[in-house]
């Protein structure tokens, strides 16, 4: 886009809106991380039980714990790669926000009186 023809208030605004959204999807993907990591942990004490015999070791058993596993592992990778990129985009656009308010005319208001 060219700076010239673009409103720095209302383009502000859409980033700052942006910048809203891409926090909460941030803030998602953390909470994410931390379940596939629960998961993980949790599949692998499972396996660590069924293998030392604390646990009866049966057909299901197993399969949760292995699905855990790596149901996890693919989980925290691919929610790995969308908080990057989405750290991305946020870091993009809060760089935007900060030009965009370099190029707005501040006025000086003056010093301020205080009524007591």
């Amino acid at each position: 886009m060219d700076d010239s023809t673009v409103d720095p208030h209302s383009e502000i605004e859409r980033l700052e809106e942006s910048i809203e959204q891409l926090s909460a999807k941030l803030e998602n993907c953390r909470k994410l991380g931390l379940a596939a990591r629960i998961a993980i942990a949790l599949g692998g004490a499972l396996l660590i039980a069924i293998i030392f015999g604390a646990i009866i070791a049966n057909s299901t058993a197993m399969t949760g714990a292995v699905a855990a596993v790596l149901g996890g592992i693919v989980l925290l990778g691919s929610n790995a790669s969308t908080a990057q990129n989405t750290a991305d985009q946020l870091a993009a656009a809060e760089a935007r926000r900060a030009e965009l308010i370099g190029t707005i005319e501040l006025r000086d208001v003056g010093p301020s009186r205080m009524l007591h």
